[in-house]
């Protein structure tokens, strides 16, 4: 359940393997430091605050976790959320949710979730991811285009409106800092892919702004400078009687880490087509990182698929990478921090719009329109209430909307249909060698097949069907079951009731098709219609179905 992947791959560790690791560390370091500034200045923190949790959380998630290249710190995902729970409950609020969704995660690896938590259907994590994209960018705006304004309003409709009223007060100056750092962005990743191209972007606007004298805003201007060193570690948090305020936020943060973190380990795993990560271990790795974060006043982290892609093409072969990657921020910190001061702010909104147009993944969004309209359906509501009502609104209707609808098809996939009687010729099956048609049915039985999971979704088919049937003559009903790969408490409880109707009915019952050792059967014995059916009564093929029918 918990075995990090540092102490195994320890065992076998060499001096080429530290070579490769402190490269691929020393680049993701590089790469990592634009993006923790820029996603702590765009939740509304100082930058230091992105560096701390990229520094702490992603050292201990390298240490602690479950992947061999997974690269953990600050992602755009939890901008949304980690703004709104600052403006709801302060610094000890959002502190006291990264704690709470740092035990969660751990709890969820206890538990062995990290299997399940892949089951979030594809449209919702689409729909969600898009929506934050589009909320990120609006909360850039201001510093796109140096617009001034002292606070955006909470809601999207809001923030547009402001800006597009403030559009005379342009900064020119600013604006075209920020188009300047997206273009470097786009023809360093195009020309020179190897290279770090948010970290070379903003360099450059830096440089731009410094030799133009030009009068934008910058992190020491807005900011002061950095501090040189982690601060002392402490613990603000709201008093336990308030812990349940949170929760639900928490559960948010923890969920959307968990889905990051495991979708990012999964593309590390094509990528190297080596070992594949442990993916309870990872969520524990996961939920240490985002505990050990808030000690140092951090925001919540996660794997982040860039930089762990990164890692991997600067040859990373253990998580020693990720934990050096961790040791030349700290470094940087030390040794940069003053220069920091001279940093535009207009260059990390740039690099933030490059992040939130990769987040939007607008391919794929366009594409599953393409798709069954209940799936883009459901992606376009995830979609419209994250962007103009709430994420966590957002993650628990797609959700509920994503299981209302696999029900609903499990239940189109699940019937009940007499067999024999008025449909005994029917040739849909005939290569079927267990064809009804091919058996000799006395005239007195009737057989009943049940295909699919007999579950609460398809129990009303059966009910249409079979408790409702009324045929003069007959005395035995065979209920095949050979499609049945599962049943549920629901299934179970209709299936009593029949078997109840059809002794008040004084008519036998025989099920076929249940095999000793399947989950129906088990179902069955804990249930005790095992002994209520009689067990001589449950049959695992249609022939002795048929013989026991002749019997009874």
């Amino acid at each position: 359940m918990f075995r990090p992947v540092l102490f195994s791959e320890l065992k076998e560790y060499s001096w080429k393997k530290f070579s490769q690791d402190l490269f691929a560390g020393v680049t993701v370091g590089v790469v990592a430091l634009p993006l923790a500034m820029a996603f702590s200045i765009a939740c509304g923190f100082t930058p230091a605050r992105g560096i701390y949790t990229a520094v702490i959380a992603g050292f201990l998630i390298s240490f602690f976790g479950g992947s061999r290249v997974q690269i953990g710190g600050p992602t755009g995902a939890f901008i949304v959320i980690i703004a709104s729970i600052y403006a709801k409950f302060g610094n000890a609020g959002l502190l006291t949710a990264t704690l709470l969704a740092g035990i969660i995660l751990i709890l969820f690896g206890i538990f062995k979730m990290g299997a399940l938590i892949k089951f979030i259907p594809f449209p919702v994590t689409t729909g969600f991811t898009s929506g934050i994209a589009v909320v990120i960018f609006a909360t850039q705006l201001n510093d796109l285009f140096g617009l001034q304004l002292a606070e955006l309003p909470a809601d999207f409709i809001g923030k547009i409106k402001t800006v597009v009223l403030n559009m005379g007060n342009i900064n020119w100056a600013t604006f075209g800092v920020s188009i300047f750092t997206i273009v470097v962005i786009c023809l360093v990743r195009k020309f020179f892919p190897r290279l770090p191209a948010m970290l070379i972007g903003m360099l450059a606007a830096t440089v731009l702004a410094a030799v133009c004298g030009l009068q934008i805003d910058t992190i020491g201007s807005k900011f002061g400078e950095l501090p040189r060193t982690l601060p002392m570690p402490g613990l603000e948090i709201l008093p336990v009687s308030r812990f349940g305020e949170v929760l639900v936020p928490a559960f948010t943060i923890a969920l959307l880490a968990a889905i990051e973190s495991l979708l990012s380990a999964t593309v590390a795993d094509g990528m190297t087509g080596g070992k594949h990560h442990l993916p309870n271990t990872e969520l524990i790795g996961q939920g240490l990182g985002n505990i050990g974060a808030v000690f140092f006043g951090g925001i919540p982290a996660t794997g982040a698929i860039a930089r762990t892609a990164t890692n991997i093409k600067s040859g990373a072969q253990t998580p020693v990478a990720g934990m050096i990657h961790a040791a030349v921020l700290t470094l940087i910190l030390l040794l940069l921090a003053p220069q920091a001061k001279m940093i535009p702010l207009a260059a990390l909104a740039g690099i933030m719009a490059v992040v939130c147009y990769n987040m939007s993944e607008y391919h794929t969004f366009c594409r599953m329109f393409k798709g069954p309209k209940s799936d883009w359906a459901v992606m376009l509501a995830t979609f419209l209430l994250t962007v103009f009502i709430d994420l966590i609104v957002a993650v628990e209707v797609g959700v509920v909307l994503a299981a209302l609808l696999f029900i609903r098809r499990m239940s189109d996939i699940s019937n009940v249909s007499a067999i024999t009687g008025e449909l005994a010729g029917d040739n849909r099956n005939a290569d079927d060698p267990d064809n009804i048609k091919n058996r000799n049915v006395p005239a007195n039985v009737v057989v009943f097949e049940v295909q699919g999971p007999f579950f609460f979704g398809a129990v009303d088919g059966f009910r249409d069907a079979a408790m409702n049937f009324s045929k003069p003559g007959i005395s035995t009903i065979i209920l095949r079951m050979r499609m049945v790969p599962a049943i549920d408490a629901t299934g179970l409880t209709v299936l009593a009731d029949f078997v109840t109707q059809c002794k008040k009915r004084k008519l036998n019952i025989v099920l076929s098709g249940v095999q000793p050792d399947s989950q129906p059967m088990k179902a069955f014995e804990h249930f005790g219609l095992d002994r209520e059916l009689g067990k001589e009564n449950i049959c695992p093929h249609i022939d002795q179905a048929l013989k026991r029918a002749s019997e009874l």
